[in-house]
This record gives structure tokens, C-alpha cells and sequence, in this order.
């Protein structure tokens, strides 16, 4: 997304992240505020917080739906999200309300345009 959040999809469920370029961005991360599971949010509302040693950056939704599992592993180790962003480091997984709205994503190359 244009806010520095991945998403990958599985089935009908989607993991969400923040990018690599992101973490690189906030420096090390020592604490994440996660949201609640089962928490239903909106299209680019707030549903956390990654605080880095020098700053604190919302995170947002790519798209409506329900947060079905959070990584909890982040409470004790946040650095995950710097070390491995894309694996390890995941922050939430969610239930789109619909489906059809991940084609509203931006993909690999687009996102690259934006950060270059």
C-alpha cells in the first residue's frame, strides 16, 4: 500500500505487514501495539502502532475486514519486524469484508514506483 503495508493473500484470508523499505525507514523497532482479534476496521483506519527508538508510525488497513489472528510473538520480540518483515515479522491476519477489493492494491512494481 502506499503506506508501507504488505499483504498477502491465502485463501480468504490476508496477511498484512509493513515492507521492508518501512522497517529500514523506522529503524529498530521496540514495540508494537496490536489490535484485538475478532476487531473489525475500515479501509486505511489505524489498527496499531510500530514504535521504532525514535518515533511511532500508525499502522493501516489495506482494506475492510476482520482481524482473525494477530502475532502475538511481537509482544516479546518487535525486532522480528526488522529482521525478517516479510516472514517471521507479519503483524495481523484478516477476513476481508470483500474479496474483490484486493484488486485495488497496488502490486510489487507499483509500490517500487512510490518508494524509488
Amino acid at each position: 500500500t502506499e503506506e508501507h503495508e504488505w499483504v498477502q493473500q491465502d485463501g480468504d484470508t490476508l496477511t498484512v505487514g509493513i515492507t521492508d523499505y518501512a522497517q529500514g525507514e523506522l529503524g529498530d523497532i521496540v514495540f508494537v501495539e496490536l489490535p484485538v482479534k475478532n476487531e473489525s476496521f475500515d479501509k486505511s483506519d489505524s489498527f496499531g502502532t510500530v514504535e521504532a527508538v525514535e518515533t511511532v508510525s500508525d499502522l493501516f488497513m489495506p482494506i475492510a475486514g476482520e482481524v482473525v489472528e494477530v502475532n502475538e510473538d511481537l509482544e516479546d520480540n518487535p525486532e522480528l519486524i526488522n529482521s525478517d518483515p516479510y516472514g517471521d515479522g507479519w503483524i495481523i491476519k484478516i477476513k476481508p469484508n470483500n474479496t474483490n477489493d484486493i484488486s485495488d492494491l497496488l502490486d510489487n512494481s507499483k509500490y517500487k514506483e512510490i518508494i524509488s
